[in-house]
């Protein structure tokens, strides 16, 4: 039988950041869990295709816009499951047998609890927020990750086309079903370390309650790149 897992990780000349996620999650094929590792890339200057190759991922390139990314990563997906990761992502010890369990339940989606690969109280509270948000709101963010069944993906009408805020999209979809899995998924801080951890915190909340709000997300999203250039 087919192994059931895909994993899907959209790109932006972020092949120095995946190495080591596609180095882990090439041991989960090797435990005939993951059948597949696609590499969506929105169009790098860097050498991703030759490392995606070089371990044995699938390589996509199309338009940037990781909404767009998604979409044709898991439209190119042949498991029953999928598993989207960013590219900083850092799987938790033991991440194959926790998935495993949670693909007992189709009927829901499933999320990691979030922590940054950074110490310090700036990275304690804004994980605990982001936490706090996916418990209360039920509006987890793609850095947590979002393991689904092919079935629920197209039943809710899978990732918008948009450049930013589709990870929201995918999860007011979801409409509150989706478990927050025993296990954290550890990502960079290097946005926050560049920009500002109140500066950048409060930037992302307010870009989520204008998206809320209504606001257009390609306008949304041109306004966030010019916020991480100024």
């Amino acid at each position: 039988m087919p192994a059931p897992l895909s994993v899907i990780i959209p790109t932006l000349n972020a092949a120095p950041k995946v190495a080591g996620l596609l180095a882990d999650l090439m041991r989960g094929v090797a435990t005939g869990l993951v059948r597949e590792v696609i590499v969506s890339d929105g169009g790098s200057s860097d050498d991703i295709e030759e490392l995606s190759e070089a371990v044995g991922a699938e390589f996509l390139s199309g338009p940037a816009g990781r909404g767009g990314q998604l979409a044709r990563g898991v439209a190119a997906a042949r498991g029953e499951w999928v598993l989207v990761l960013h590219a900083d992502s850092e799987l938790p010890e033991g991440w194959s047998n926790i998935v495993q369990a949670a693909m007992a339940d189709p009927a829901h989606a499933h999320v990691f609890r979030l922590k940054f690969r950074e110490r310090g109280a700036a990275a304690r509270i804004v994980a605990g927020w982001a936490n706090l948000r996916t418990w209360l709101f039920r509006l987890p963010y793609g850095d947590q990750g979002m393991l689904i069944s092919r079935a629920l993906y197209a039943e809710i009408g899978g990732y918008p086309d948009i450049p930013l805020m589709e990870d929201v999209a995918l999860a007011r979809a979801l409409k509150g079903r989706f478990d927050v899995l025993p296990a954290v998924l550890t990502t960079s801080a290097e946005r926050y370390r560049s920009e500002g951890w109140l500066r950048r915190g409060g930037h992302n909340l307010l870009t989520l309650i204008r998206y809320l709000a209504g606001a257009d997300p390609e306008r949304l999203a041109r306004g966030y790149t010019q916020s991480r250039q100024s």
